[in-house]
């Protein structure tokens, strides 16, 4: 049995920067947060962040009934602005909100629903959103514990050697149902450390290979946290492997669901994902490394399956366990697993940081370690098979650039709640023009952009372009054909979702779109305040509050995760819940745009000849993911049946 790991040290070409140089290029990008009205230290901010850096806030308004067609200020003539003669800082005029369901509490938002969808419950969608979202799927079913009926093994069975070793090789073992050999481990492990390990970078592929495989191939599958770990990476193996590979669970009108693998009641990897929920009873306690990896992998696997409740149960336990770990064992960050470590912690404070931003879910405290734990650097000796994968996909650069990203979200958010959130504080100091707080943080975004590597990096009117050549995405070694040039020449992601899809290999369109549909997102709730103004202010919007609804309306266009390929492998797509959700918001405001007379004539005259094309593209791309989505996601369905009133959509569309 040849278990021996090569190595290989990376080596450096002209193109390529260490991961260590674009760490700190990307870290000088938050201490120009400092510069942001002066106040801001993104750095050395930590735990509780100030009220506000922006003085404290004014009270919001009761609410008042809205009409969209009263006069504006802004005249329809010229595009000409009236000069500020209020204050521009006043909460009556903007409001920020980072939850889609707080969007959709606004009141002129909440005077559309009530005609185009009469039978929302706002009433509940207001006084507790998230507990309403959350609880949507918990309705409806749990994943099924006995699956060992033959229409389960069927499909999924049939793609996988699980009968009948190879000679020489390990002699078979016997895992719920179904018997289990060393070629299988090994096609399975290679499968989730091609893909969801690059993704979600907090195992480590050599521990894995040379000393978990081998004691569970001599030892079986006990109730040690290394036999849950195994079942874990099987079973999203095995999820890597439907999501690109598998039958589509519906096709609608010729076009197959992005939902590949399995059914929806019965996700593929299930039999290996119940073994592992039979085992974590025995390690619930454990304060290690393998606890924290054992919730995260478990999120993530609930997360493929969208059952979103459990998603964030298991995220919740794995931030604790980090906390718990880097509390009762600070020195771990020492030793030779401390750069897992570091992965693994701020892959937890990123899904975090999801569910607070668009949930308005507490986070658990895991913020206040930042300090402590520091970036991670990918140090150390790593495999034959990782060199491979971080040369075609540069997934250490992407996670880096996640963390950078994540940490800018988090300082925009935490600002723009406190000065511009609704809020009852009292009045004590003016607050700064809110056009300049948005422009300067949009600036921090442009510059983090501009920061990554060339290979990473992309033209912000072109969210579907290449980051470099597509040949460079492809050697000896790959094991994936290049793209078809004729279709896939300039551009990397496609709004034509009739066409083929292109696969890329090593999960790089899932990182790609990931990266830029966060920061697409950022810029997006960063002037979405301009939004509420208009609609609700229009007599007193300015140019400059044009020019942010324009800036608004420019960052909702064609996400690349809801474009060819990405949108086929959703189970792949970190958060589905979080970016259905946001879709159902870019909706909204791009029919408002077609509606409401202040942003149509601001779509009309600031917005260029491209963007009706653009938009309609957009909304063309939203409705289909939502659509795909929702017989199997009891939140996209949710979402669907807001959209058949608000779009007069048919069930069949």
């Amino acid at each position: 049995m040849n278990l021996e790991c090569k190595y290989r040290e990376p080596q450096p070409t002209k193109k390529d920067k260490t991961l260590v140089e674009i760490l700190e290029r990307l870290k000088s990008l938050e201490g120009g947060l400092k510069n942001l009205d002066g106040k801001v230290d993104s750095l050395n901010v930590r735990g509780t962040l100030p009220l506000s850096i922006y003085g404290p806030i004014q009270p919001n308004p009761p609410p008042t009934t809205i009409d969209a067609s009263r006069s504006s200020a802004w005249a329809a003539a010229n595009v000409h602005i009236q000069p500020q003669t209020i204050s521009p800082a006043s909460p009556r005029d903007v409001q920020y909100v980072s939850a889609t369901h707080k969007m959709l509490s606004w009141p002129f938002v909440q005077q559309v629903l009530e005609s185009k969808v009469p039978n929302l419950d706002l009433a509940s969608l207001e006084k507790d959103g998230a507990a309403m979202l959350l609880g949507l799927q918990g309705r409806v079913t749990s994943l099924p514990t006995n699956i060992y009926e033959p229409h389960h093994i069927g499909t999924e069975g049939a793609s996988l050697s699980m009968q009948v070793p190879p000679a020489g090789q390990v002699d078979e073992m016997q895992i719920g149902g179904l018997n289990m050999n060393w070629e299988t481990m090994q096609r399975l492990t290679k499968s989730y450390f091609d893909t969801i390990n690059l993704i979600y970078p907090i195992m480590d592929r050599q521990v894995f290979q040379s000393e978990v495989l081998p004691a569970v191939a001599s030892n079986g599958f006990d109730e040690s946290s290394s036999s849950t770990l195994a079942c874990l990476v099987f079973a999203l193996g095995e999820v890597a492997i439907g999501a690109i590979q598998g039958p589509p669970i519906r096709t609608h009108k010729g076009r197959p669901s992005g939902i590949r693998g399995g059914t929806v009641e019965r996700p593929p990897g299930l039999l290996f994902f119940n073994e592992a929920r039979k085992r974590m009873g025995f390690n619930l306690t454990d304060c290690s490394l393998e606890n924290v990896q054992m919730f995260a992998l478990a999120a993530i696997y609930y997360g493929t399956c969208c059952h979103h409740l459990e998603f964030w149960r298991m995220t919740t336990s794995a931030s604790l366990a980090c906390q718990a770990l880097l509390t009762s064992n600070p020195e771990v960050l020492t030793t030779h697993r401390g750069d897992l470590v570091r992965r693994a912690f701020w892959h937890c404070s990123i899904m975090e940081t999801c569910l607070n931003m668009e949930l308005n879910i507490p986070r658990t405290g895991l913020d206040k370690l930042d300090s402590l734990v520091g970036l991670p650097d990918f140090s150390g000796p790593f495999c034959e098979e990782d060199y491979i994968g971080n040369q075609a996909s540069h997934f250490q650069e992407h996670f880096a650039s996640q963390i950078v990203l994540r940490r800018l979200s988090v300082e925009f958010h935490t600002t723009l709640t406190n000065a511009f959130g609704p809020t009852n504080l009292p009045v004590e100091t003016p607050i700064p023009p809110v056009a300049v707080t948005m422009k300067q943080m949009a600036a921090q975004l442009d510059q983090w952009r501009g920061l990554l590597p060339v290979y990473l990096r992309w033209e912000e009117e072109n969210p579907g372009g290449f980051s470099s050549p597509a040949e460079e995405l492809y050697d000896d070694q790959s094991m994936y054909p290049p793209p078809v040039p004729d279709l896939h020449t300039h551009f990397m992601f496609s709004a034509e979702l009739d066409n083929p899809p292109v696969t890329y290999p090593y999960a790089v369109d899932i990182q790609a779109a990931s990266l830029r549909t966060r920061y697409y997102y950022v810029k997006y709730i960063i002037y979405r305040p301009f939004i509420f103004k208009a609609l609700h202010h229009p007599e007193q919007v300015t140019r400059d509050d044009a020019e942010g609804v324009a800036e608004c309306l420019k960052a909702m266009l064609k996400w690349p995760i809801t474009m060819s390929p990405t949108c086929f492998h959703k189970r792949l797509i970190p958060c589905l819940f979080f970016w259905s959700q946001n879709l159902l918001g870019i909706l909204l405001i791009l029919h408002l745009t077609q509606q409401v007379p202040i942003l149509v004539r601001i779509r009309a005259t600031l917005m260029g000849t491209k963007f009706d094309e653009d938009a309609n593209e957009t909304v063309m791309l939203c409705i289909d993911w939502i659509r795909d989505l929702k017989d199997t996601d009891a939140t996209a369905l949710w979402c669907w049946e807001i959209l058949k009133g608000i779009y007069s959509l048919g069930d069949d569309t």
